[in-house]
């Protein structure tokens, strides 16, 4: 009986470190009406049935390799162990950025300070996954399944999406679009974080010699 009650704790202290993981930058778009025509052009953004071969586009094969190579070295060890895994991640994110009109170091910055790359980071106000997206943006654009928001791609096309939906609204204004994606509109604290982050994020040449280290990791 002991045995079985120690298993249970395991298995709940386990669920609490990879599922309840809180964010301290927590994410909280605030729910807004939407027109009959945004909420079908979110709708269609959203949608993933087009997407036969999702590839991140790339100058030359040189820098793809580069590019990867410098990310990958700077992705947090404790929750991107493999090698894989980084590249598949870094890969969604690139995508995802670029087919939202984004740059992917703005992205890769957002996700830092959202949820420090944890994939089943939950906020206090209930945002999930790694660009912390309110589960009530997948009844009102997507599918209803708010459980598909720890999915990689799935959270990352709601997070690119809804920061292009912000940026449109603020006509290209990033810092106000920044506090709409975090629910702080018009404090300076988030929009600033992400704009660091972004710049620490930035890839240069010299990035294929030594990738340096985020403070993420």
């Amino acid at each position: 009986m002991r045995s079985v009650l120690l298993l249970i704790l395991l298995i709940c202290a386990a669920l609490a470190g990879l599922v309840l993981v809180r964010s301290a930058h927590a994410g909280a778009q605030q729910y807004e009406p939407l027109g009959a025509a945004v909420r079908g052009a979110l709708a269609a953004a959203i949608d993933e049935r087009g997407d036969l071969l999702p590839q991140p586009q790339f100058a030359s094969l040189d820098e793809k390799v580069d590019w990867l190579s410098a990310m990958s070295s700077r992705l947090p060890r404790r929750w991107k162990p493999d090698y894989r895994q980084r590249v598949e991640f870094l890969h969604a994110v690139r995508y995802e950025a670029q087919r939202a009109g984004l740059d992917p170091h703005l992205v890769l910055g957002l996700i830092e300070v959202e949820s420090g790359f944890r994939r089943y980071a939950i906020s206090s106000a209930g945002a999930r996954g790694y660009m912390q997206v309110m589960p009530f943006w997948t009844g009102l654009i997507g599918d209803g399944d708010p459980s598909r928001l720890f999915e990689m791609r799935a959270n990352l096309r709601y997070g690119c999406t809804i920061l292009r939906h912000y940026l449109d609204i603020e006509r290209g204004n990033l810092f106000r679009a920044l506090g709409r994606y975090n629910g702080s509109l018009g404090r300076p604290e988030y929009p600033n974080a992400v704009l660091r982050a972004w710049k620490r994020w930035e890839f240069r040449p010299a990035d294929r010699v030594a990738g340096t280290r985020s403070p993420a990791s």
